[in-house]
């Protein structure tokens, strides 16, 4: 029996049957619902003739969404149903791409891509963090939290390429149905089978008879000053991230990059931010998530400002491509570590879901927002301009929720 109670507090290995199932299920999860969407939206565009902002409007309203049912995503994975959460969310998403298959009108499209959307909160990191955190434990996270950020980083490498030779060769409809079906038929089952209840460790008891731990525990984290630093830091980057990351493109060309210079430095990023994770799991493998995150989000104002002033040169841009993913990857890490180690070791997924809120919200509009910004002004300037002070806004929340937790760490 003791033997029995231990077992769910060994972390599982990075080869280990529970993470390398999850891991499928991240490569599929960020491979159709995240990245497939404007390959596919392209060439709805072409056959329907809808506009751009008409397409785009259900992508931001599905992030939206994701970022609402965060939180109570997070407390039903802490209450221990991490497997009907997963194991549903790739149901319902596969479900939904055979819905939107059938799309020939706006409210129909808006309606399953807006769920499709909303299911990125029960089946990309934040789920798979907090399903890791329940079956190990928060503080013995660290090297299942790492191992799936490496899975994860070969989404796009998988399935851009995937879900392009299907259009190519069948169709944007019938490659909606087979994303789907991946979903239900591979994603879905691998959930299933390595998320298991049983296997979880015990929760910590609530410190009165009334109080749900959830509840409590998100009660007192929110009467501490870091969690707002921290829920800042994590809102300017979404910002930082998810306005640069698409608006790269038209950016880069405005700055005097060559196409072909701006395509390759964005090809360097995936990979640069799965290089990052890897160093950090070698070389830092017991680091305090409070060092690595100081020293990280230092680097994103200092690699904006170098892009404000280098010349329109590869060997330039593609070292700010290295650097911008290595750092980016390594974010994704401390995102995922820095509430046991600084906030609370109670209730991983409810804290961690309600600092996804405004973060998960703020990705959705910060492309949009950039975008009106360079129609009010005519250039890209001011959006990079806006980009360096989100970055900055990091680097402050970040090192102020460092600040305020000093104490905690020196105990």
């Amino acid at each position: 029996m003791s033997a029995t109670a231990a077992a769910p507090h060994r972390p599982p290995g990075g080869r280990s049957l529970f993470i390398t199932g999850l891991g499928v299920g991240q490569v599929i999860s960020w491979g159709t619902l995240y990245y497939s969407f404007p390959l596919i939206a392209q060439a709805m565009g072409v056959e329907l003739g809808w506009s751009k902002a008409e397409l785009y409007g259900a992508a931001t309203l599905g992030l939206a969404l994701a970022g609402l049912v965060a939180y109570p995503v997070g407390a039903a994975i802490d209450a221990g149903h991490g497997r009907l959460i997963m194991t549903g969310g790739s149901v319902l998403a596969g479900l939904l791409f055979m819905l939107w298959s059938q799309a020939d009108s706006m409210a129909l499209f808006y309606l399953a891509v807006a769920g499709i959307g909303a299911m990125q909160a029960a089946t990309l990191y934040d789920p798979a963090f907090a399903v890791v955190a329940r079956r190990v434990g928060p503080l013995q996270a660290r090297g299942g939290i790492t191992a799936l950020t490496l899975w994860g980083g070969f989404a796009s490498t998988v399935f851009i390429p995937l879900v392009q030779l299907l259009l190519d060769a069948v169709g944007w409809r019938d490659t909606l149905m087979i994303l789907g079906a991946i979903n239900i038929l591979v994603a879905a089952v691998v959930n299933f089978a390595v998320i298991d209840p049983r296997a979880d460790a015990p929760i910590a008891p609530p410190r009165t008879a009334t109080e749900a731990p959830a509840t409590s525990a998100i009660a007192e984290v929110m009467r501490q000053p870091a969690f707002w630093a921290l829920a800042i830091a994590f809102t300017a980057y979404a910002v930082t991230f998810s306005g640069f990351t698409f608006h790269a493109y038209p950016l880069l060309i405005e700055r005097g990059f060559d196409t072909h210079t701006v395509v390759s430095a964005i090809a360097i990023i995936g990979p640069a931010q799965v290089t990052g994770r890897i160093a950090l799991w070698v070389l830092a493998p017991r680091a305090p998530m409070r060092v690595v995150g100081a020293l990280a989000v230092a680097v994103f104002p200092v690699a904006f400002l170098a892009l404000e002033f280098m010349p329109p040169d590869f060997v330039w841009v593609a070292l700010f491509g290295m650097v911008f993913g290595a750092v980016n990857g390594i974010t994704t890490i401390v995102r995922g570590l820095v509430v046991p180690e600084m906030l609370t070791r109670r209730a991983y997924g409810a804290v961690n879901g309600a600092l996804a809120v405004p973060a998960t919200i703020a990705r959705a509009l910060a492309p949009v927002g950039m975008a009106m910004l360079w129609t009010l002004t005519g250039s890209y300037d001011a959006v990079l301009t806006a980009i360096i002070l989100a970055s900055l806004v990091v680097a402050a929340g970040f090192w102020s929720a460092v600040f305020l937790t000093r104490d905690t760490a020196a105990s």
